[in-house]
């Protein structure tokens, strides 16, 4: 069953947000599939890299405005705009990689905090004249062809093919063998050395692609919605992706979507019924903290490999 599920066709997984239409509508479902490739980008170096991020939005951050910026002053076309803003976020995440990934541990997690900071800072404060500071600024695109972003049955489509191209790159990714030392580096990075591979290298380019691919989910955002704030960079919401990594199980391409999925059903809906949420929220992760260690994902697929044997014993 675990082969099985490991294997399931994209078409299953776009199904799965078809079904969310009629209960979401088109700009909130896209929604969902945006922050879907957001936990896709951070669970590269969490999950597979083993290096936990109290900065990612950073990153998400860079691809909102890069994708703004470049449609108001250069080019209104979208896929040039959005093409612009995985640049520019990679290109962050590859100026910054070299001092970060040289940390492990609490200090990992730290470093990327004050470097979401700086950026925070620096959209609200020192280039306010130009990223609208607290106001934020508006993004305007143009119609390519037949497509019409302004239309959320176009842009929900776009998203959908974003997101399963993603899913498909990271696929290959992880299994690659470049995937795998990545998480050989998880387990043992002294060994990984020992056996002559330069590490720093393999770090570094994950760290960029991660950043490239949240910048990627930034830009989506934007052609979503049409504005950007310093709420897409603010450093109070790198949370949402760490919960949702951890509700759906890190490591795992299946787990990010279903972590993705769960927390923005739990934040969207859970507040319109219990004022104090975020409470339930952290009893919940605790919950899983200390009885499903491996999240949603990682605890039914260790259910069903589990199942086979207990059947197998009492035959």
């Amino acid at each position: 069953m675990t082969e099985r599920l490991r294997r399931i066709d994209i078409l299953l997984i776009a199904g799965a947000f078809l079904l969310l239409l009629p209960f979401l509508k088109f700009q909130r479902t896209t929604d969902y599939i945006i922050f879907c490739v957001f936990v896709l980008s951070f669970d590269l170096i969490y999950g597979y890299m083993g290096r936990l991020s109290f900065g990612h939005m950073l990153f998400l951050g860079s691809g909102a405005y890069s994708v703004t910026l470049f449609a108001e002053h250069v080019s209104p076309n979208p896929f040039l705009s959005v093409l612009f803003a995985i640049v520019a976020a990679a290109a962050v995440g590859a100026l910054l990689g070299p001092v970060v990934v040289r940390t492990t541990g609490a200090a990992f997690a730290l470093i990327n905090l004050a470097f979401n900071q700086v950026g925070h800072f620096l959209v609200l404060i020192a280039f306010a004249r130009y990223t609208g500071g607290e106001d934020g600024m508006s993004a305007v695109f143009s119609k390519t062809g037949f497509l019409d972003f302004q239309d959320k049955r176009v842009l929900f489509g776009f998203c959908l093919a974003c997101l399963l191209l993603t899913c498909w790159g990271m696929k290959r990714l992880t299994r690659s063998p470049f995937g795998i030392l990545l998480r050989m580096i998880k387990e043992n990075e002294t060994r990984v050395k020992f056996l002559g591979y330069d590490t720093f290298r393999y770090k570094w380019a994950a760290y960029a692609i991660s950043a490239g691919v949240a910048g990627f989910s930034g830009a989506l955002s934007i052609l979503n919605y049409g504005y950007v704030t310093p709420s897409f960079i603010d450093t109070n919401r790198n949370v949402e992706v760490i919960f949702a990594s951890l509700i759906g199980g890190a490591g795992s391409i299946y787990g990010s979507l279903v972590g993705g999925v769960v927390f923005m059903a739990i934040s969207n809906y859970l507040p319109t019924y219990i004022p104090r949420w975020e409470m339930f929220l952290g009893f919940g992760l605790l919950l899983l903290v200390f009885r499903f260690r491996m999240g949603i994902w990682g605890a039914l697929s260790a259910l069903e490999a589990f199942r086979p044997r207990r059947e197998g014993e009492g035959g």
